[in-house]
């Protein structure tokens, strides 16, 4: 059996023909079934203004949730800091932990209302390269330019409600200082004066840092000693920069949050059936969705496959997800798996988390379920 843990991440999605509630009743299932099935965590993932998408808000997902599920760690995969304090984090963490304590991760991103990266910014510039493949065979594609998503109306519409007026996001590294520091209770002002946070402080959460390159989210992550999360499915051009980021600036932790060696989890979206037509039919409405994310038009309900194969690109619209498509194990349960092994080891990841999106929820569990199978022969 390997000993690689498999993780999964969920974005709550809303289905064709579905609505908010049903989803967030499938991701309860899911959760359950995952627990069963063995998985290590359950990650939410926050997004907002996407018509296809309902989790919003990781920290009330994670409570609906885990008072269905007994043993698996539910976590948000990530917090989106660009709109929010360093103490409201830990509160809302710090009110979980206090009922369900030892099984709560906190992921910390960067995103959520921040401006454009660039010049003075705090995300590199992606490599202009061509897709290439690892000596082990994992692909890594031409990188995708996210300026047009970020210095869209749309996102600026999101930036707008996220954030109060003439608020500006605080810096990143200070601000998971400060997080750091109110659940150890060590925090103070410039003036000296202590701040102790109930429930929060001295919570059993286990904390990470999502990022997408080898920037600021990895830097941070490695100089705190944290755990490090690498996006290949949602940037897979850039997971190797990430990675070696974050191992790069890793510095060992003193503290009970904190590691003495890196730890690196990657994730993947993956599809798995019975069969290779089968698993390709349900993965059919992923280029569509992840091209109406990309076009910053929000996320739309997720498409059965019958709407998918009636589905009408537009002009340039499946360049723009040409990488996304290519990097997404559809398969059979050997060879996704087969796929994960690859990514696995050309990451050197400690643990690995999958997504999975099909129209249907049957679809989507039996996808795990024949994942989970096969992951625990290796």
């Amino acid at each position: 059996m390997t000993n690689t843990p498999l993780a999964v991440l969920d974005l709550v999605p809303i289905s064709s023909g579905s609505n908010a509630g049903q989803a967030i009743r499938n991701s309860v299932d899911l959760a359950q079934q995952a627990e069963r099935l063995g998985y290590t965590r359950f990650w939410f993932a926050e997004h907002h203004l996407n018509p296809g998408v309902a989790g919003t808000s990781p920290a009330v997902v994670i409570a609906l949730v885990a008072g269905s599920t007994e043993r698996i760690r539910l976590g948000a995969g990530a917090v989106q800091l660009g709109h929010r304090t360093a103490l409201s984090t830990v509160e809302e963490f710090g009110l979980l932990d206090a009922l369900y304590p030892g099984r709560i991760d906190l992921g910390l991103g960067r995103s959520g209302g921040r401006g454009k990266p660039g010049p003075g910014g705090t995300s590199p510039e992606p490599p202009n390269r061509d897709a290439y493949t690892t000596s082990n065979g994992l692909l890594i594609p031409p990188a995708f330019d996210y300026k047009a998503v970020l210095g869209s109306p749309r996102f600026g519409l999101q930036r707008a409600l996220l954030q109060l007026p003439n608020a500006e996001p605080q810096d990143y590294a200070e601000q998971i200082g400060d997080i750091l520091a109110l659940i150890r209770g060590t925090y103070a002002s410039p003036e000296g004066v202590e701040a102790h946070v109930v429930p929060g402080e001295g919570a059993e959460l286990e904390l990470w840092i999502l990022g997408s390159s080898g920037g600021e989210s990895a830097n941070v992550a490695g100089a705190n000693g944290l755990r490090f999360a690498a996006n290949y499915h949602v940037s897979p051009a850039t997971v190797l920069e990430a990675v070696a980021g974050y191992r790069a600036a890793f510095r060992p932790s003193e503290h009970a949050e904190g590691l003495t060696q890196p730890y690196v989890s990657v994730s993947a979206d993956v599809v798995v059936a019975e069969d290779e037509a089968k698993a390709r039919e349900l993965a059919s409405g992923y280029g569509p969705w992840v091209r109406s994310i990309r076009a910053a038009e929000g996320a739309i309900q997720y498409q059965t496959p019958e709407e998918a194969a009636a589905y009408v690109w537009p002009e340039g619209g499946r360049e723009l997800v040409e990488d996304r498509l290519q990097t997404q194990f559809v398969g059979t349960a050997k060879s996704v798996a087969d796929q994960l092994e690859t990514l696995r080891d050309a990451t050197g990841a400690d643990e690995l988390i999958v997504t999975t999106i099909t129209h249907d929820h049957a679809d989507r569990v039996r996808s795990f379920e024949l994942l989970a199978e096969e992951w625990e022969k290796r």
